[in-house]
């Protein structure tokens, strides 16, 4: 198994990309902490999964954009665990509007879950990870990050954001021997895109060279490949998965 020992928090994992993550992490070894900000249920529900499957972990539910939250939730988990060994800043929302139809209100939202609770996360925990002389963070930035969005100007910023938040850690935190890195997912298959008319989904899929949208798992085989100690020297990389939309 090769997270065997190792103490596992994601946050945003209880549905989607998250629950994907936090389920092959435990899959292979990993204590999983899952985290949401209002969805405790369906937290409580990605557990008792894990540990039907013979896995472990704990639920933690706070607020990514709230300091005190954060540093309160942290500390918790290394009062119940002993450390944090790796840490996947997948919380995340979206606001999506044109330039002149967007609010402010909603323009701060997208930036303050999706960028700053990727700075806040990371500040708690790496001083846990700096004691122990090691650790593992993957932040979830987006291929609109990269190549931009019409009507996701909020999101594309944030996303971009973590882009660079990802490479400056990197610098930081090498000596220290933990490794950032960043995942850039495409268009994933998901209940919300499932959702999508038909002809919204052919157009998409037009746009991708491999004609498909990618699956939750297969972000999460990055996730566990950078989170391993396999990938013991990659760092500061913004690695895309989505099926060469964006080269």
């Amino acid at each position: 198994m090769r997270l065997a020992g190792k103490v596992a928090l994601v946050t945003g994992s209880a549905r989607g990309i998250g629950k994907s993550i936090v389920e092959r992490f435990a899959a292979e070894g990993a204590v999983a902490v899952i985290s949401d900000v209002v969805n405790e249920t369906a937290a409580r529900e990605t557990l008792a999964g894990i540990e039907k499957a013979g896995g472990r972990g704990m639920v933690e539910m706070f607020d990514v954009g709230d300091a005190a939250q954060v540093d309160a939730a942290v500390a918790r988990i290394v009062a119940a665990q002993g450390r944090i060994d790796i840490l996947v800043n997948n919380a995340g929302i979206t606001r999506d509007n044109l330039l002149m139809r967007m609010t402010e209100e909603d323009f701060d939202a997208v930036v303050r879950t999706n960028l700053k609770g990727t700075f806040l996360l990371t500040k708690a925990v790496s001083r846990h990870m700096i004691k122990q002389r090691g650790g593992r963070i993957v932040n979830m930035s987006s291929v609109v990050g990269l190549m931009g969005n019409a009507g996701q100007s909020n999101y594309s910023a944030a996303k971009a954001g973590i882009a660079g938040f990802t490479k400056s850690m990197a610098r930081e935190l090498g000596s220290r021997g933990i490794t950032v890195n960043a995942i850039a997912p495409g268009f994933i298959q998901t209940a919300m895109t499932s959702s999508l008319p038909e002809a919204v989904q052919k157009a998409f899929l037009d746009q991708i060279p491999l004609k498909r949208f990618a699956a939750p798992e297969e972000v999460a085989e990055l996730a566990l490949y950078l989170a391993s100690d396999g990938a013991g020297y990659v760092t500061g990389q913004v690695i895309g998965i989505n099926g060469g939309l964006y080269m």
